[in-house]
């Protein structure tokens, strides 16, 4: 019995810790990029021009230089991520993005380090990856598909 109420409170504080992040400033400026983002046609024109060319270009990838198509598609893919990687508001979404992501990361180090120094904490920071902590790295890439 003393157990469950432990655990329900450590998921209660878990709870108040994510509404925490959530009201943020850092959160709030990703959510405010992302909307932008989303929003702006001439940049979901580029994002769907990348992401289109994307299944192309893993085709290409299969088959290596004997694939037909194999130069132009590697010219474009590396054309289209450019454009869209310099579009204002997909740069100014992956700077909140890898902001929120710190902020997740550091809280990570935090409690992780807080139960033992030999918890591995998965991180997409190489800063927070050193041998006491046992990062394992996720590289799980961006929730806006662009990536």
């Amino acid at each position: 019995m003393l157990a469950t109420l432990e655990r329900i409170e450590l998921l209660e504080n878990a709870e108040n810790l994510a509404r925490m992040v959530l009201e943020s400033d850092i959160a709030e400026q990703y959510q405010i990029c992302l909307y932008k983002m989303q929003n702006n046609k001439e940049t979901q024109r580029k994002i769907n021009q990348f992401v289109n060319l994307k299944e192309l270009y893993e085709e290409v990838q299969r088959f290596g230089k004997y694939h037909p198509d194999y130069k132009r598609v590697m010219m474009q893919i590396r054309e289209f991520k450019r454009e869209m990687d310099l579009d204002p508001l997909v740069a100014e979404f992956k700077i909140a993005e890898n902001d929120l992501q710190g902020l997740l990361d550091e809280i990570s180090m935090l409690v992780g380090g807080a139960v033992s120094s030999h918890i591995k904490v998965p991180t997409g920071n190489p800063f927070f990856d050193t041998k006491s902590s046992h990062g394992s790295g996720c590289g799980g890439g961006g929730s806006c598909g662009c990536g």
